[in-house]
């Protein structure tokens, strides 16, 4: 009985236990897993309530009135799903609708005149649902709703309504049919002359000028969300402390007009220890955030005393940045203030966890006495906020100066590590004791968890969706286009108990026609066009959703393959696409081709047997020589390379010769890795490890600027803008 009554209970709640696998076979969770997850939104599980739990949500859904957001299109009316006593029916009720522009609209209608919905009983009174449609014509944005009984003062019911277009958007010559192509890279592994051991903003304006004048439009970052800045060592981009602030590590110290005044400053980076380590951070392989950290704080640190001691345009410019910023900016100002703090008396305090109890909520009073008792360390880390902000936008205003038509290309990772500043400033609106991650399939056989808790659906739906709206805005910010990861989240994620393995998870479902409805508005708001990461399982239908709603698909070469094994031709990729040769998560152009992925997975035990490694590197062979067969059926490769993949190394006429093929794509994007222009082995990141390699670290082989200055580049970028020019004949 009690599995029948959770079964129920998360219906109710969004999950689904019956989900396809990546084999194709029809698998369900257990009840144990599906209870662990209603306990992680907040449900009592145990039999004797779980009746108690249905009705309580059944009634709250029905005594609402109306829902926390109504979606409406531009251009289509208001249809309202009103829910009321029986009695009420038949009156005439008003409604007032303030627009955010400050319209108002009022009008009346009687709930009887519309459809009929449905009906229920609570404690005796009964109570209908009306489908009731509203002939206005309102525009774009966020407005407020309210529904008022006759000659009553206040309103019984209200909601958010949000009048969204149809679809994302794409700049004009790209909606014209200009298929363009840009680089993707890693900013912190940028080597450069000029930076301080890690790739900074100055570098990324100096690579946005590199590539329009080799015929690009845009270049493609990793996530540049805030880290932990005390904790350099956890680097990777895709489990941020919150992605609505900036990364400060890519801060250009040298470019900061406060460094260059400061006397202090400017002692300590002249000084012999310095430049000593300065020298070791350009020089090593792999990015030494421990030391990149420590030289630029200690710069900035010196900086900013100076900087704070005089009254003068930037001054108030920051004084202004503050202020529009509020308490947002406050809650990562004082966490990383407090992170210090907390670190410098017990080396152990990764995260607000492991922080004294008092401590561990933004909002609790211990916190806001040491705030107002360490205003000034809190506004060093608010300098550092405006300085990565100041800096960004000066790169994306080179770009748009240049005529690029996209020019920084943003990613907005999934979700957000436990232990960061956004779970600890906004723990309503996250379910901490779940996180999110991928089910078993062929390229990660044991699943995977990605440690980062989820947004709780209830609660984004009753706030309206305030965080959701303001995750977009903080990363449509300073950029012509904005790469979602894991698109599929806007429609479920792959929930896992809190200690559970990555396998004994279920799938939760969220509002996908409302959060994408958001995405278009903000997105034609902000100029955004928005390129979804639709890679792994994605479910029956969402290709279709995400492609009316204007998201660009990711199309990766390696993985368009034919019902028959063989590669795609890039003239059947999707115009509304970006299309790329490899990932962020796979190896490189020359490491895939060599299968380096997999011998490294052996090694670290990612593969559960020798069968399965056997297997996979047997599927490779496979599938090098059916790419083979379509390199040369596309006359893509030169006649020395031999057909027959058992004698064809990876050498760079092959992997010019595979990205310049992908330039032929009927995409109208086309993203390519700047580490296999440098024809580079090692992968930026293994998918599944943590400690066991090192991930997010290691940087590219070759000067900044020298990459572009190498004639084999030039004809390699020559030859892409061609085929570019060609595809869109």
């Amino acid at each position: 009985m009690s599995e029948h009554l959770i079964a129920h209970l998360a219906s109710i709640k969004g999950i689904d236990p019956h989900y396809t696998d990546a084999w194709g076979h029809q698998t369900q969770a257990s009840p144990a897993t599906v209870a662990r997850i209603l306990a992680a939104m907040g449900a009592n599980t145990a039999p004797e309530q779980l009746t108690a739990e249905i009705n309580s949500a059944k009634k709250a859904n029905w005594l609402a009135g109306l829902a926390p957001v109504i979606l409406a299109y531009d251009g289509a009316g208001v249809t309202l799903e009103l829910k009321l006593p029986v009695e009420r029916a038949a009156q005439t009720l008003r409604y007032e609708i303030k627009t955010e522009s400050g319209q108002t609209f009022k009008g009346r209608f009687i709930p009887a005149d519309g459809k009929l919905l449905a009906t229920e009983q609570f404690g005796g009174q009964a109570l209908h649902a009306y489908s009731i449609v509203l002939n206005l014509d309102l525009e774009l944005g966020y407005h407020d709703l309210k529904l008022f009984a006759p000659r009553a003062r206040k309103a019984f019911a209200s909601s958010r309504l949000i009048v969204a277009p149809r679809t994302c958007y794409t700049p004009a010559a790209i909606a014209e049919g200009k298929r363009i192509w840009g680089v993707s890279v890693q900013l912190y592994g940028v080597r450069s002359q000029a930076n301080w051991g890690i790739g900074d903003f100055t570098d990324l304006k100096q690579l946005l000028g590199q590539i329009k004048a080799q015929g690009g439009d845009f270049v493609g970052l990793n996530p540049i969300h805030s880290l932990y800045p005390l904790m350099p060592n956890s680097a990777s981009p895709y489990s941020p402390s919150s992605r609505q602030w900036l990364n400060v590590i890519y801060i250009d110290v040298a470019a900061v007009p406060e460094f260059n005044a400061s006397a202090a400053a400017q002692a300590l980076f002249s000084s012999v220890a310095f430049q000593e380590k300065l020298s070791h951070a350009r020089a090593v392989d792999e990015v030494d955030y421990t030391l990149v950290h420590e030289l630029k704080l200690s710069a900035l640190k010196l900086a900013y005393n100076d900087f704070k001691q005089v009254s003068n345009k930037r001054m108030r410019a920051f004084n202004q940045f503050v202020t529009e910023k509020g308490d947002a900016l406050m809650q990562q100002a004082v966490f990383d203030a407090l992170h210090e703090a907390q670190l410098k008396q017990d080396p152990n305090a990764w995260g607000w966890p492991a922080w004294p109890p008092a401590l561990q909520d933004y909002h609790s009073p211990e916190v806001t006495q040491w705030h107002q008792a360490h205003q000034d360390e809190v506004l060093f880390w608010a300098y550092l906020q405006w300085l990565a902000d100041e800096q960004l936008a000066q790169a994306d205003q080179h770009a748009k100066a240049l005529g690029m038509e996209i020019g920084i290309y943003r990613d907005l990772a999934v979700g957000v590590a436990s232990g960061g500043s956004e779970i600890w400033a906004n723990k309503n609106d996250y379910c901490t004791q779940a996180t999110v991650g991928a089910p078993p399939d062929v390229l990660g056989p044991l699943g995977q968890n990605w440690g980062l808790p989820p947004l709780h659906p209830s609660r984004l739906a009753e706030n309206q969706f305030a965080a959701y709206i303001k995750l977009l805005r903080a990363n449509m910010q300073a950029c012509g286009a904005l790469r979602i990861d894991h698109v599929m989240a806007l429609l479920r994620l792959w929930w896992v108990p809190a200690g559970e393995s990555a396998a004994n998870g279920v799938y939760v479902y969220y509002p996908v026609e409302i959060m994408l409805a958001i995405l278009a508005l903000e997105s034609q708001r902000h100029r955004c066009l928005v390129i979804g990461e639709d890679l792994g399982t994605v479910p029956d239908g969402m290709d279709a959703l995400l492609k009316n709603a204007g998201v660009y698909s990711y199309r990766v070469f390696c993985f368009e393959t034919a019902a028959d094994g063989g590669y795609i031709s890039p003239a059947h990729y999707p115009e509304q696409a970006m299309a790329t040769v490899t990932t962020h998560d796979m190896p490189t152009l020359k490491g895939y081709w060599h299968c380096d992925d997999l011998t490294l997975g052996k090694t670290l035990g990612l593969y559960p047997t020798q069968e399965l490694v056997e297997q996979l590197t047997a599927e490779r062979h496979q599938s090098k020589q059916l790419m083979l067969d379509s390199l040369f059926g596309h006359q893509s490769l030169p006649d020395h390379i031999s057909a027959c993949v058992d004698y064809v190394g990876m050498d760079r006429d092959l992997s010019f010769g595979i990205q310049q093929h992908a330039a032929h794509a009927k995409s109208l994007l086309l993203s390519l890795q700047l580490e296999d222009f440098l024809e580079m082995e090692k992968p930026v990141n293994i998918p599944g490890t943590s400690d066991e390699y090192p991930n997010w670290r290691r940087k590219l082989v070759c000067d900044l600027d020298d990459i572009f200055s190498q004639s084999h580049i030039q004809q390699l970028c020559n030859n892409i803008s061609e085929a570019r020019s060609r595809a869109a004949e």
